[in-house]
């Protein structure tokens, strides 16, 4: 039997500036699994970068707090008990929109890897607070031309 606790697991800051616990990743564990799953927060006003994974799909399952959940230029906001699929090649981020801090599961299907993330190289302030992203030399503000 495999168990994780969060508040015994390390903590990072991950590329899309989310504070974040990976609890279970397939390479790391030995397993054959095709998923892996990490905890993640955001404090009150603070967003993850724009990023988004070539191959893999992922879903964000909100724990505590609200976000505003941005895919494609597509925004919801998002509390307790929602979940987002966010499919494969899709620019991705969220803001903490609350006064508590944001807290959720991100679920990755093919497992997270490094060399499927593509982070936002260019980014600028918008009038939202959310920043534009720059692909093929083409400046998208929140995903669209």
């Amino acid at each position: 039997m495999l168990i994780r606790d969060v508040a015994g697991s390390p903590r990072i800051t991950a590329g899309d500036g989310t504070d974040l616990c990976e609890l279970l990743h397939p390479s790391r564990e030995g397993l054959d699994l095709p998923y892996s799953i990490a905890h993640a927060s955001l404090a009150p006003g603070k967003a993850s970068h724009p990023h988004r994974l070539l191959t893999s799909t992922e879903v964000y399952y909100i724990l505590s707090g609200q976000g505003l959940m941005d895919v494609d230029g597509e925004r919801e906001i998002l509390g307790p008990g929602n979940l987002v699929l966010i499919p494969a090649g899709s620019w991705q981020h969220i803001r903490n929109v609350g006064s508590v801090d944001l807290i959720f599961l991100a679920v990755v299907h093919p497992y997270w890897r490094a060399e499927d993330e593509i982070s936002n190289p260019l980014p600028r302030p918008s009038k939202e607070g959310f920043v534009s992203i720059q692909e093929n030399g083409v400046v998208k503000e929140n995903g669209r031309v």
